[in-house]
């Protein structure tokens, strides 16, 4: 399991994994799969997704989840299944941390992401091309953590989201400028980041 640490000096009442689904079947045939219409009924895992998410089960190291949060996306949704059903835990759907939307962008070639995140680096308010703005993904997933913070203690949930919201999360938590938040290590199909001490 890839960890990596967020350094804050703020005392965590849960620990978050932070996991990005497997590789999705929008992955494969190289989409943008960005719009609750398209993303929740369909688009689910890709074969080599099922693949990553069965292994990593199998090989299950470090925290062990005690509650599981996730997108309402098929690709999400089946990840956190897979993670639940391996430790007995049943899911907790939250729509707050469903994929960036994409605008006019959505259905289109993959080739498109860096041109957002050129618009990105530049302005976290900007909507070019109908996209959904850095800031307002950055409040919607952070209050998803606030909510959990204030309602649970001494757990370990595992939240299942997608990879821009992800590292805008993450930007925000370490307090850096949304504007940069490209910058954070590109995270990978399945991949794990842990939060919190």
């Amino acid at each position: 399991m890839s960890n990596t640490f967020i350094t804050s000096s703020y005392h965590w009442r849960n620990r978050y994994l932070l996991m990005r689904h497997g590789h999705s079947q929008a992955n494969e045939q190289g989409l943008i799969i960005s719009s609750p219409e398209w993303g929740v009924p369909s688009f689910g895992l890709s074969e080599q997704g099922e693949q990553q998410l069965a292994e990593l089960v199998a090989r299950w190291q470090g925290l062990a989840p005690t509650r599981v949060v996730h997108s309402d996306f098929l690709r999400t949704t089946q990840t956190a299944e897979r993670v639940a059903s391996a430790f007995g835990l049943t899911l907790e759907k939250d729509e707050r941390l469903r994929e960036r939307y994409f605008g006019a962008l959505d259905g289109q070639a993959d080739r498109h992401y860096p041109d957002v995140w050129a618009l990105d680096a530049q302005d976290a308010d900007h909507q070019q091309h109908q996209v959904e703005a850095v800031s307002h993904v950055s409040k919607r997933m952070c209050a998803v953590i606030e909510e959990l913070e204030r309602r649970c203690e001494g757990e370990t949930v595992l939240v299942v989201s997608h990879g821009d919201p992800l590292q805008i999360l993450l930007t925000a938590l370490a307090n850096k400028p949304l504007t940069q938040h490209r910058e954070q290590p590109a995270l990978q199909p399945a991949s794990i980041t842990l939060l919190g001490s």
